[in-house]
């Protein structure tokens, strides 16, 4: 049974356990239904059984060895990454501009920091990806146990993940891929190549990208490390089931023909507003990750336009170029707005 269902059982059982408002007594009436599916490790339920299940399948819809579901953010996966494969002392390769997570997670671990620098783009004010040249000299340089990469960047620079993998393998470096921004990239081909099945550990965010709510994601292990002790060491032991729910749901969608076509129709639709808009200049390995810029505007100039003028927010902006955050959940009428963009 899946843990949908499980919810949508209906109990027949008194329940004296928590949570004390035993479905019933509701303090946010807008969320009725989720105080009804708010439910506790009881054997009315047996909830845990169902999420071990729904976890042991999404780990056989991506190919790897286990697939942990995360409410806590991404960051939560990479802390837990670094806790399974590192020891007090360990060295650890982190880039320098990387997500606080990193050196959080190597903090915990007792790991020792060694930070690397990535090439930057004077042009459109971001840094490039990591390439497997570069990803060997550090650790020929630095013999570190674990090396960390963010790939995609927030603005959507792909790293040579599948590349990084051989280079890490044949110097037995443990490689942990920061994908928070790639969770659509294992279903489709229009985008960039996902480390899921290279890296020995994968985090993505499925609330960034790939439709899902605030904080969830997900953690892949292809490695013999023990991923669940290190969770249950900075996890609550009282997990909201209908958030562990929304993620088996995700997956399903995202696994579905009805997903795929969704993702592969975004592109599309974003290709053709890019051969629009041929006053703006685009830049970026994946597409659903619209960074532009505007000759005679800063990048932070052209966000107040955009807000300004348009009523459009971007997602993130630096001095030379901005970006527009699009996923599942962009449709094509709300992409069409940014035909707008051609009166700049």
């Amino acid at each position: 049974m899946s843990l949908i269902s499980v919810l949508k059982t209906k109990c027949n059982k008194n329940l004296f356990t928590t949570p004390s408002h035993g479905g019933k007594y509701v303090l946010m009436h807008k969320f009725r239904q989720w105080y009804r599916n708010d439910i506790s490790e009881v054997d009315a339920y047996n909830p845990q059984e169902a999420l071990r299940m729904a976890e042991a399948h999404a780990a056989s819809i991506y190919g790897v060895r286990s697939t942990h579901f995360l409410t806590n953010g991404s960051s939560s996966g990479i802390i837990a990454a670094v806790l399974a494969c590192c020891n007090r002392n360990d060295k650890i390769l982190i880039w320098d501009n990387a997500h606080k997570c990193h050196k959080n997670a190597a903090f915990l671990a007792g790991a020792n920091v060694i930070e690397y620098t990535l090439p930057f783009n004077e042009e459109w004010g971001i840094y490039e990806g990591l390439t497997a040249k570069r990803t060997e000299e550090l650790i020929i340089k630095h013999t570190p146990k674990t090396i960390i990469v963010t790939s995609p960047s927030y603005e959507g620079i792909v790293s040579e993940v599948e590349k990084i993998s051989v280079v890490c393998k044949k110097h037995q470096v443990i490689f942990i891929a920061d994908e928070a921004h790639g969770a659509l990239y294992p279903f489709s081909d229009k985008l960039p190549q996902s480390s899921v099945n290279y890296a020995d550990f994968t985090v993505q965010s499925l609330h960034k990208t790939a439709g899902g709510i605030n904080p969830t994601a997900l953690l892949h292990n292809n490695t013999d490390f023990d991923t669940a002790k290190a969770l249950s060491m900075i996890n609550t032991t009282s997990p909201s089931y209908p958030m562990h729910a929304t993620i088996e749901a995700n997956i399903k969608f995202l696994n579905s023909n009805k997903g795929r076509c969704t993702i592969d129709k975004l592109c599309s639709d974003i290709e053709s507003i890019k051969s629009y808009l041929t006053n703006i200049q685009f830049y970026g390995d994946d597409i659903t990750k619209i960074l532009i810029k505007k000759d005679g505007y800063s990048g932070f100039e052209l966000s107040n336009l955009l807000y300004d003028r348009f009523g459009i927010e971007d997602e993130r902006t630096n001095e030379k170029s901005t970006m527009l955050l699009t996923g599942i959940g962009t449709d094509y009428k709300k992409l069409m707005i940014l035909k707008k963009l051609k009166k700049i």
